[in-house]
């Protein structure tokens, strides 16, 4: 399977979100990535459910919509409700993650769980027998244009093990500095979905980017 490319929006226009996901698709992206963060559980906030309904109304992608927010048990029902194909969140932030996970099934979307950068991937090896993704941060969550933690790539490494040993099929994305100049690592690694900011939305061809990252 070739390796499905999210470019993230946090790096596009917010002046000009329906052109940034055309774009997108254009381009020839499989997904669109957009990072929900409220101020509390990161520093940084960016948008929320109107942003996710608005992006749904002009465009047919896949929207892989990630929650940077504290009690996104609260919240992940109308994030499904706006749109939102896949909603993945962090578990240290939920008083209640089966709940979360249960909820989003209920709405007939797919559910995932995070990992960050700093992180032991043992908050979430309860649940890896009922996520459909399992993303693993290689960057500090929180802001966009970081650098690739490298060291990150054990996790999917270990994910990936996980996955077959147990017969689970949950895809396995990273999120983070990736570029086509670390994609075959992370292909290596067995990862199936790389989000991507910065080295799409600022590429000189975004679309040659792209391409080189499907491999």
């Amino acid at each position: 399977m070739k390796m499905i490319v999210a470019p993230s929006i946090l790096s596009a226009d917010f002046g000009k979100m329906a052109e940034a996901v055309e774009n997108v698709k254009a381009w020839g992206a499989d997904w669109v990535h957009c990072d929900v963060m409220d101020g509390v559980y990161v520093p940084n906030i960016t948008f929320g459910m109107p942003m996710v309904k608005a992006l749904r109304k002009y465009s047919d992608m896949f929207l892989d919509v990630h929650l940077m927010i504290t009690k996104p048990e609260k919240y992940v029902g109308q994030f499904c409700d706006a749109g939102a194909d896949l909603v993945t969140f962090h578990p240290e932030a939920s008083d209640n993650v089966q709940g979360a996970l249960d909820e989003i099934k209920s709405k007939g979307k797919k559910c995932g769980l995070v990992v960050n950068a700093d992180q032991s991937v043992d908050i979430v090896k309860p649940y890896l027998n009922q996520i459909d993704l399992l993303l693993i941060m290689t960057v500090q969550a929180g802001f966009g244009g970081q650098s690739f933690k490298e060291d990150c790539v054990e996790k999917a490494r270990w994910a990936a093990k996980e996955r077959e040993g147990q017969k689970l099929d949950f895809l396995l994305e990273i999120d983070g500095g990736v570029s086509p100049k670390n994609v075959q690592l992370l292909k290596d690694a067995g990862v199936d979905v790389v989000v991507a900011g910065n080295s799409v939305f600022k590429s000189e061809n975004p679309s040659l980017t792209i391409k080189q990252m499907q491999i």
